[in-house]
């Protein structure tokens, strides 16, 4: 049994995981570290990794980047492995997670969907045969309440897709007014409304043909179970970085 330690138990993507693990026979949450407990929480919750009494095989973080220096020295004091799901990390922070990889197996991805995460994969290939001759558009749709603009995943869509190309393109980022004639770059374009979870759209058009693939997230459990696809994945793994194109290529 895996026992695991969530960070950020209190918050709504700790309740998607600690729905998931109910029924799971193969992990547990074992505590949690939040600065407040969920309610009817049954497992102890620490507000500080200095805290913690149980044995942990993983951590599983949906917190806040406030929390990086305490989860990553218990990482490495206790060789821990973190599945790291917060979002925006300072450009010090992202310099101690490299750090701490050197010690420690840490995993961390811009979207912990295996679906996003296998549309990027396809999406390198087909810019790798059809790039060169084809215009790359993203469009991508969240909900009225993302404050930026584009989503880490279109540019990381993107940026997968530069990695393949012969020449990388500059991204463009939505057009307005008489902009001329269209350049060699990618075009990344953001639409916000209503509850979209996440959608994300890389069509390829050239001549006489579009090739369009796609992704549609209808509940953020889709990151939860992928970040406890994660954790089950990265127990056990020697020191090193780690994201879902390692998990994909287990599977691939």
């Amino acid at each position: 049994m895996l026992n695991i330690l969530l960070c950020g138990i209190g918050g709504k993507m700790g309740g998607n995981i600690a729905d998931l693990l109910k029924d799971d026979g193969d992990a547990r949450i074992v505590c949690g570290v939040d600065i407040h407990a969920p309610e009817g929480c049954k497992v102890p919750v620490y507000t500080h990794f200095s805290q913690v009494k149980e044995k942990v095989d993983v951590i599983i973080d949906f917190s806040s980047p406030a929390a990086l220096a305490g989860e990553l020295e218990y990482a490495a004091k206790n060789n821990v492995p973190a599945v790291l799901a917060s979002t925006g990390y300072a450009a010090e922070q992202l310099e101690s997670i490299n750090e701490a990889s050197k010690s420690v197996a840490v995993f961390k991805t811009a979207n912990f969907s295996l679906g996003v995460n296998l549309l990027v994969a396809l999406a390198k290939k087909a810019a790798a045969v059809l790039g060169e001759n084809f215009d790359i558009e993203i469009i991508e749709r969240h909900h009225n309440q993302k404050v930026d603009a584009p989503s880490g995943t279109a540019l990381m869509l993107a940026d997968g897709m530069n990695e393949v190309l012969a020449e990388k393109r500059p991204y463009v980022e939505g057009r307005s007014g008489i902009v001329g004639k269209r350049g060699n770059e990618i075009g990344i374009h953001a639409v916000r409304g209503g509850t979209i979870v996440g959608e994300h759209e890389v069509m390829f058009a050239g001549e006489d043909e579009i090739v369009t693939l796609s992704h549609s997230a209808r509940s953020k459990k889709v990151f939860a179970a992928g970040a406890i696809k994660a954790a089950k994945w990265i127990a056990g793994k020697s020191a090193g970085l780690y994201d879902m194109t390692d998990v994909l290529g287990d599977i691939l």
